[in-house]
C-alpha cells in the first residue's frame, strides 16, 4: 500500500504554477498543462491559483486572468481586463440570480410578512441590478 501523500503548502503550490505560469509567458496553460508542468494535482493547482492571483493583486503585479482560448495567464492589456472582469461579474450575476429564485424566493412566498426576508430580497435585488449593469456596460 504506498504511503498517504502529504498535504503541500499553498505557497509551495503557488511557487509551482507561477514558475509554470512565467515559463509559458505570453502564453497560458490549461489547468491540464498546469498540472503536467507542475506535477500537482488539481486541487494543488486550483490551491496554488488562487494564492498566486491573491499574491499578484497584493503586489500590484500583472493580474492573472482566465480565458476560454488561452487558459490561465498575466497580462496587462485593458481590454482582456475588462473581458475578464465582465466574465466574473456575469458569472456571479447567474449565482445570485440563482440564490434569488431557487433559495430566498420561496422563502418569501411562505413568509410574505417576514422582516428578514423582505430585506434579503431587496439588498440581493441591488447587489443584482448591480452586477447586470458591470456585466453589460460598454467601455467608454
Amino acid at each position: 500500500m504506498p504511503a498517504p501523500r502529504r498535504r503541500l503548502a499553498t505557497n509551495v503550490c503557488a511557487d509551482q504554477v507561477w514558475v509554470a505560469l512565467r515559463e509559458a509567458r505570453p502564453a497560458g496553460l490549461t489547468t491540464r498543462q498546469l498540472i503536467a508542468a507542475t506535477g500537482l494535482n488539481p486541487s494543488q493547482v486550483r490551491r496554488g491559483l488562487i494564492h498566486v492571483r491573491e499574491i499578484t493583486a497584493a503586489e500590484h503585479m500583472a493580474p492573472l486572468i482566465w480565458t476560454r482560448r488561452d487558459g490561465f495567464r498575466f497580462t496587462e492589456k485593458p481590454a482582456e481586463l475588462v473581458a475578464f472582469e465582465k466574465a466574473q461579474f456575469l458569472a456571479e450575476l447567474t449565482r445570485i440570480t440563482r440564490l434569488i429564485s431557487a433559495t430566498v424566493a420561496p422563502h418569501a412566498a411562505l413568509f410574505p410578512d417576514d422582516e428578514y426576508v423582505q430585506l434579503v430580497l431587496q439588498q440581493l435585488g441591488g447587489v443584482r441590478a448591480s452586477l447586470h449593469i458591470l456585466a453589460r456596460e460598454r467601455r467608454r
